[in-house]
């Protein structure tokens, strides 16, 4: 198929599933349909292991969403399957990348729809054609269309022939179906990537192209390379002993002071942003001193020693962050946001050690970013299959912490724990309880493509 026809043919597809639907199943199908059109037109790209692994996240994000519903499992699909239309359609573009060209095509689309020489075939319109075409279509219609208006008015059942019927479309949601779902597929296939992508794409490499011609340039003018590198090492000493003299009273408040229980929470807030605040600030150093030549500078020795020293010191400071954030859900129980930060921890100790590698194996900067954006991608993807209210609920439920009734009913994907405990215990979630059963009703009387599988395998209220 070609470029158009694979437009008009998913605008048709999306028209289908999504007219007179709401959001639910029809987004995965569509999922799926993407995926499958991108593995077999162009299977003849598919080169590389990352590929195949493209093809079954994005099929399984698109199961996890007609299953869930939810955010998180629907931008696990959107990722999944443009990283795979990137990397099929251009694979030399690194994928960090996408998306600024996401956004930048979410913008020119509007206007490139209109330059048709890009994505219609150029054909030209022979005489013949033309005179077929007035011929054989336009001419009859015109003169048909004048005699039915002058029979209509001589005969009330010759017209009734053809005006007694009423078409059960909702017209305007038809067009704006129709315009959505061609905006999207346009965008998706006839994606535009500017020229100065391409030039800049060598600058994101993870090496170095010639490293022997690497120069070793000073960030300032005013400072020649050994006050630079003197500097630097200056400051990372500083620093070690700036950190462990942070972490020394950071863990001694933690572990050796009594801290009343009401003021837990605040302490490991502040404790908490204190080490992201470090561990963002750490990754900026290392990338301030070790970039361009000094990769390969041999004096810089013990610069690069003090600098796997801070990262390793850094990585204690976040073991400690863990184990804070653990003394709280021991305390208090589980919560998104308590396991958005155990996830950020663990981010950031992977983070620092692509930064230890990068020092290590003498990486450019755009090294880390490179590899932090598939760690964050499968980060997405965990959070899209597995049911983390589910998991709240019954561990809190275990340990008889953070069961109140109204945040219990504010757990997504929980209904049936939470029905049983509530019955067993006679409780009462309010509002959230309520809002939380009319959504599940609400999508168990949805049309099948707007529905989420999750609420149809439910147990009945009692």
């Amino acid at each position: 198929m070609k470029k158009h026809q694979i437009i008009l043919a998913c605008t048709a597809v999306f028209i289908l599933l999504f007219y007179n639907e709401s959001v639910g199943i029809n987004i995965s199908i569509f999922g799926v349909f993407l995926t499958l059109l991108i593995s077999y037109f162009f299977q003849e790209k598919f080169v590389e292991r990352s590929h195949l692994t493209l093809v079954i996240t994005s099929i399984l994000s698109c199961f996890a969403f007609a299953w869930y519903g939810d955010a998180a499992s629907f931008f696990a699909l959107a990722l999944s399957i443009l990283f795979l239309q990137f990397k099929t359609q251009d694979p030399e573009l690194k994928t960090i990348q996408i998306f600024p060209l996401i956004f930048l095509n979410g913008i020119t689309s509007l206007g490139r729809i209109f330059i048709f020489d890009q994505w219609l075939p150029q054909r030209k319109i022979h005489n013949d054609f033309a005179k077929k075409l007035v011929a054989f279509v336009i001419i009859p219609f015109v003169f048909l269309g004048l005699f039915f208006v002058v029979y209509s008015f001589g005969s009330d059942h010759f017209s009734s022939l053809f005006t007694d019927y009423e078409l059960d479309i909702n017209l305007p949601q038809l067009i704006g179906i129709s315009i959505l779902g061609f905006y999207i597929s346009f965008s998706f296939w006839n994606y535009w990537v500017p020229e100065a992508c391409y030039q800049y794409n060598p600058k994101l490499n993870n090496d170095f192209t010639n490293p022997s011609e690497v120069k070793n340039e000073n960030t300032f003018s005013f400072l020649d390379l050994d006050f630079e590198r003197k500097s630097g090492e200056i400051t990372l000493l500083l620093l070690n002993i700036m950190l462990l003299v942070f972490i020394g009273t950071y863990n001694y408040e933690q572990f050796f002071e009594v801290v009343e229980k009401t003021n837990l929470s605040s302490d490991t807030h502040e404790r908490v942003n204190a080490v992201i605040f470090s561990i963002l600030m750490a990754v900026g150093v290392i990338m301030f001193y070790f970039k361009g030549g000094f990769n390969f500078d041999q004096k810089a020795s013990t610069l690069k020693k003090l600098a796997k020293v801070w990262l390793v010191l850094n990585v204690i400071l976040i073991i400690s962050a863990i184990i804070k954030n653990s003394e709280y859900v021991s305390f208090y129980g589980l919560t998104y946001k308590r396991l958005g930060v155990y996830a950020f921890l663990i981010l950031a100790i992977i983070g620092l050690m692509v930064s230890f590698q990068k020092i290590a194996k003498q990486k450019t900067n755009a090294y880390l970013f490179n590899q932090m954006i598939w760690y964050f991608y499968g980060t997405i993807l965990l959070c899209s299959y597995i049911n983390w209210g589910g998991l709240i609920t019954n561990y809190n439920i275990s340990v008889n912490k953070g069961v109140e009734p109204v945040f219990l009913s504010g757990l997504n994907f929980n209904d049936d724990t939470r029905r049983e405990y509530f019955e067993k215990n006679n409780l009462n979630g309010k509002y959230s309880e309520t809002v939380r059963e009319e959504m599940i009703s609400n999508y168990r009387d949805a049309g099948f493509l707007s529905k989420a599988l999750y609420y149809e395998f439910l147990d009945s209220k009692k």
